[in-house]
């Protein structure tokens, strides 16, 4: 059974200026929302989707950079940020790409430019391939899509998804301060933690602290990393690289070469995989390539804008998400 759900704070949660949060309720699960104000009526609208352990905080250094292009909302995925955990307990990559789904057709905004990264990138993955209606470009920053060779430096994280080891890995950093926990996930996730401010830390120690205090954190981890694994793991048309060549929106990919969660390796794989698709490479980027180069990401996406423009996007509206079984911008 999935925890007590415990709803936290909104007031809790960082805002930055310009920046909204609102409460989505939806069968089965409750949805924080962060949006902006877009520089004029009747733009198109964009959805965020962050990763594994992150909060629709991850895209508020690039969002508003995109003001005068794109209506902005960024979700926090059930169990993270300030969601509470979803009823049925299900974290996997299907159910994540069902709670990004039945708010886009709730709130009829599709289709929008989707945005995802690490984790939200698989979600944003499997939306594209199973939903196009609700499409019109996709961004991937470092996306969790299978590989073989698993980078050594992303093996705990995998590891999380294995029973029992939550409980032990809390054990032994029961002694560890949120300053250590933020200088650790920092130092795994950006390509030079020396790019986080001061204020940046500061704002990173407050969310640790109030993520360990809420009941089902751990939880929401390890049942999104099990996710993560499982997803690997599933070939067919379940696959996420099969799902990835069904994906028909124009798209960007963006990879960094000091990523230590996705290999900068799988950047030409994907790049072959979606079709027609962007590629930007950011060598000296860690995992969170729109947090440490916003503006550089921004203009990609602009790019690609300017090369696409609106296309009208094909699809059947009545297809349900799959559950799975048990330097420089260029031509993809």
């Amino acid at each position: 059974m999935p925890p007590a759900t415990v709803l936290p704070k909104v007031a809790a949660v960082k805002v930055a200026e310009g920046e909204r949060l609102s409460s989505v309720h939806l069968p089965g699960i409750t949805l924080t929302v962060r949006s902006r104000r877009p520089a004029r009526e009747g733009l198109p609208p964009a959805l965020y989707v962050h990763g594994l352990g992150g909060s629709s905080q991850n895209w508020s250094a690039l969002m508003p950079l995109l003001d005068d292009v794109v209506d902005s909302e960024a979700v926090d995925l059930p169990g993270f940020g300030d969601s509470p955990p979803p009823d049925d307990g299900d974290y996997s990559i299907s159910g994540h790409a069902r709670a990004v789904v039945r708010h886009l057709d709730a709130a009829g905004r599709g289709p929008v430019h989707l945005f995802g990264n690490s984790l939200g990138g698989a979600v944003a993955t499997r939306v594209a391939a199973v939903r196009p209606d609700l499409v019109r470009t996709l961004t991937l920053v470092s996306p969790a899509l299978p590989e073989i060779r698993v980078q050594r430096s992303a093996v705990p994280t995998g590891l999380l998804a294995l029973p029992g080891v939550v409980s032990l890995f809390t054990r032994l950093t029961r002694e560890w301060t949120p300053e250590q926990r933020v200088r650790g996930v920092t130092a795994l996730c950006y390509g030079d933690p020396a790019k986080v401010s001061p204020e940046g830390f500061r704002n990173a120690v407050e969310e640790m602290e109030r993520r360990l205090r809420l009941p089902y954190f751990w939880d929401a981890m390890a049942r999104s990393a099990r996710g993560i694994v499982n997803a690997y793991t599933v070939g067919g048309q379940y696959g996420l690289w099969r799902q990835a060549e069904r994906v028909l929106a124009p798209t960007l990919l963006v990879y960094g070469g000091r990523d230590q969660l996705v290999g900068h390796r799988m950047a030409q794989r994907a790049a072959r995989a979606f079709r027609g698709s962007r590629l930007l490479t950011l060598p000296d980027a860690g995992h969170v390539a729109m947090m440490e180069y916003p503006e550089t990401v921004a203009t990609a996406f602009r790019e690609l804008l300017a090369d696409t423009g609106e296309p009208a996007v094909a699809g059947s509206t009545d297809r349900a998400v799959d559950d799975e079984p048990a330097n420089q911008t260029t031509g993809g």
